[in-house]
């Protein structure tokens, strides 16, 4: 058995599927132009698959309000201080200080523009 994606509901599922696509480089590989308007975004090395909806049949997440530790989606980078300056520059908001781990890991956690925790993270050794 394989994990073939997970998913998470948003109020602009357009908007943060083009958002995703553009400035955390995932391509779509399938998408439904109609409620709930499900984009089926891959990350660049094709391993993982999220999906952005807008379900407003069900209660929407408050992911402002969620503590990035307790739900977050991790995008593994080279560059944290880099990667996290061009997604401010891009609608992203600081959840946090870059912290560096005694294994010489790299981490710091943002929000999308819709509040979604989003962590980067460079792994001195990856997993």
């Amino acid at each position: 058995m394989r994990i073939e994606h997970f998913a998470i509901n948003v109020p602009a599922p357009l908007e943060a599927a083009r958002w995703y696509v553009e400035h955390l480089r995932m391509r779509v590989v399938r998408r439904v132009m109609e409620p709930p308007w499900a984009h089926f975004l891959q990350d660049a090395a094709g391993l993982t698959t999220i999906e952005i909806y807008g379900n407003r049949d069900v209660s929407m997440p408050d992911y402002h309000a969620m503590d990035p530790r307790v739900f977050h989606i991790a995008f593994a980078v080279e560059d944290v201080a880099a990667e996290r300056e061009r997604l401010l520059a891009a609608g992203a908001v600081s959840a946090g200080e870059i912290v560096r781990t005694p294994n010489g890991d790299t981490m710091v956690f943002l929000r999308d523009p819709w509040g979604v925790p989003l962590q980067l993270v460079y792994r001195r050794q990856p997993l």
